[in-house]
């Protein structure tokens, strides 16, 4: 009877089922935490912390170390995975592993640098100081990067002496059982990461409790100004990342070839899903035409199709419910007066995907101008010269990343002073790495991940003053 009922309990608990966005068949499901069961996790994460928080360094350094080894041993693996997920193209989700086990590699040798004592001067004595431990970190992470975006934020927190929380997006619950499994195999205690699976309703019981310390988001800047709001009325410290409309300019003196190819990776890859790709495109009237023919040939091109294949550069969107977002965003767009030069359509087959797209004739008011479009589509506007394209770029809300294509004596200055944003490529486009600084300005959010300001944003930077 007992039993039972206990499967009558959990019949009734709702779930929330993953659809594979390429064939639109089911990958999991998994039921959602309660409240109660919230707060028996948070109060697991805060225990473990009291016990972490006094492990050396090097004890916290060492499951990450072999977390490393595992997430290289099984990428293939993890990839699949989130292929299925997700949608993105099998040889990116493998990259995307490799990158994960690059920040674990680079924290744990960086660690004693960024965690060192540092001496200050103190008139009456000295001083030094310290970085310590805070407490339970709550993270809320989406789907475009499954274990990049998760990866991110825990491994310097973790290696810190903080515990963490995750609440990962619902449609890679299934990644991120295999990150939590991944760390408990190679050694990292129980508690110390931890899964979360709240309706978006509840986690706001989290926001109030003494033991969550800090808070991470990274998603929409709607959403982002939510959580900033609830984390800011307990006091808690928030860092976030809220997506971009990256611009990316090309002046008279920029190699086209090379501009062009760059733009469409930067436009394409991830499915044109990640809150730095090349979304906007400003190009110098002098050389508009010319990139222009290039720029939609190359789009027009792009090989959509099975993310498993490796001749596919461009897979389905992560979820229907975007795909029409995307769908409606641009039908606005063309309402208004935008014209489209290739694309601009759901594609009539199975899965998810929106064709390759590329929309000049675009101003203020318009989605394609003002608006992050997640998907392959991309805003052509045209600039009288090098100083309309900055201002041009710099009248958007957003300012995560961007990039400039030309003479490079000429355009690191402007890039250094001028543009308003947080990342800048210059004659090129490339995804985050380990040691350098990743965040944005703006509505794109604030705070720093990567390199030493990921390990410091959540630390007691804490002064100790010893008298004479």
């Amino acid at each position: 009877m007992q039993n039972s009922q206990v499967e009558q309990e959990q019949s009734n608990i709702e779930c929330y089922k993953s659809i594979n966005p390429y064939n639109e068949e089911l990958v999991n499901e998994h039921p959602y935490d309660s409240e109660e069961k919230l707060l028996e996790k948070l109060k697991a994460s805060h225990k473990a912390f009291n016990v972490w928080k006094s492990k050396s360094l090097k004890e916290r350094s060492e499951p990450i170390k072999k977390f490393a080894n595992v997430l290289s041993e099984k990428k293939e693996d993890f990839a699949k995975l989130v292929v299925r997920e997700m949608g993105k193209p099998y040889q990116q989700a493998v990259e995307e592993i490799e990158l994960c086990a690059q920040i674990c590699e680079y924290a744990v040798k960086k660690a004693p640098s960024f965690l060192s004592d540092e001496e200050a001067e103190f008139e009456n004595g000295k001083a030094f100081i310290t970085y310590q431990p805070q407490g339970v970190i709550l993270s809320i992470q989406p789907w475009n990067f499954p274990f990049y975006q998760a990866i991110r934020y825990a491994i310097p927190n973790i290696i810190a002496g903080n515990t963490t929380l995750l609440s990962h997006a619902s449609s890679v619950w299934g990644s991120a059982k295999n990150i939590e499994s991944a760390l408990l195999e190679a050694g990292l205690p129980e508690g110390v990461f931890q899964l979360i699976y709240p309706q978006s309703e509840d986690i706001g019981v989290l926001y109030e409790q003494r033991e969550v310390r800090g808070v991470t988001f990274t998603g929409s800047p709607s959403t982002g100004k939510k959580i900033a709001q609830e984390a800011g009325k307990n006091l808690k410290k928030t860092v976030l990342e809220l997506g971009g409309s990256d611009a990316y300019i090309v002046t008279e003196n920029a190699d086209l070839d090379k501009a062009v190819a760059s733009c469409v990776e930067g436009r394409i890859g991830n499915n044109g899903q990640t809150c730095t790709a090349a979304k906007r495109f400003i190009v110098v009237e002098k050389v508009y035409e010319e990139f222009k023919k290039k720029f939609v040939q190359a789009m027009s091109e792009v090989q959509t199709g099975d993310p498993m294949e490796k001749t596919t550069k461009l897979g389905p969107l992560v979820r229907k419910d975007l795909l029409e977002k995307l769908n409606e965003q641009v039908e606005e767009s063309l309402d208004m007066g935008a014209k489209c030069l290739t694309g601009g359509n759901i594609m009539k087959k199975k899965g998810f995907f929106f064709e390759p797209t590329v929309l000049e004739n675009l101003a203020p008011g318009m989605p394609a101008y003002d608006e992050e479009l997640f998907g392959p589509v991309a805003s052509l506007i045209k600039a009288k010269d090098l100083d309309d394209a900055i201002q041009i770029a710099n009248s958007s809300r957003f300012g995560l990343g961007c990039g400039i294509f030309g003479n490079e004596n000429e355009i690191v200055k402007v890039a250094k002073e001028q543009y308003d944003t947080g990342m800048i490529d210059i004659n090129g486009y490339s995804s985050a790495k380990p040691n350098l600084p990743f965040g944005g300005v703006k509505d794109s959010g604030y705070g720093r991940e990567h390199a030493r300001f990921g390990f410091h944003e959540f630390m007691n930077i804490k002064t100790i003053k010893i008298h004479n």
